[in-house]
């Protein structure tokens, strides 16, 4: 399911129009005079709102970790403001009247984005599950797995015989789905980099 395009614009024309030029080319709208709490999404802000700026929103919503592809729209253009867009993470900043096809084109774009971003939270996820059946001694030697250290080795660093570590290693292998030392040690690595 295509994740949803939340339109938040102060001017209630505006709102309309976009919505209705959105939706009949398939696009999915949801319309709002300010944000809440949402499923993750392409944001469309205005720039200038009487209760909160587009800018000021954006801002918000970074430093909250919503770091949704946002597309900032304005009557105005201001050069400091667009700077600002970017640096806070706009992946497009638009002039009103709105180019149909330019606005199209950046939604587009940003839902490509979210879905590389969702992908790759997904798979994150999965690998932290996947660590998350380990003991917290195949943990400790799928660690030093991951840092090159053969089972002989790990055998003499832990005080185990190598049998009771190759035990262990294909108790991980089991549990992790490969029983590659590279593929074990790209998960490890993995997990460890989001947490």
């Amino acid at each position: 399911m295509t994740p949803p395009v939340y339109l938040v614009d102060d001017d209630d024309a505006v709102r309309k129009a976009l919505t209705l030029l959105l939706d009949t080319v398939g696009i999915h709208v949801i319309a709002f005079h300010t944000i809440s709490k949402l499923d993750p999404g392409c944001l469309i802000l205005d720039i200038r709102m009487p209760m909160i700026t587009g800018l000021k929103l954006q801002e918000q919503l970074t430093d909250g970790g919503i770091n949704w592809p946002t597309i900032i729209i304005s009557g105005h253009g201001d050069i400091e403001a667009c700077r600002r867009a970017f640096q806070n993470g706009a992946i497009d900043f638009l002039s009103k009247p709105i180019d149909e096809q330019d606005l199209i084109d950046a939604i587009q774009k940003g839902l490509t984005i979210l879905d590389r971003t969702m992908q790759r939270q997904s798979e994150a996820a999965e690998t932290i599950a996947l660590l998350s059946l380990l003991t917290e001694r195949e943990t400790e030697i799928l660690e030093m797995v991951a840092r090159g250290i053969t089972s002989a080795q790990i055998a003499g660093i832990l005080s185990l015989s190598p049998r009771t570590v190759e035990s262990h290693r294909a108790a991980i292998g089991h549990k992790l789905g490969t029983t590659s030392a590279a593929e074990q040690a790209r998960l490890w690595q993995e997990g460890n980099a989001t947490t």
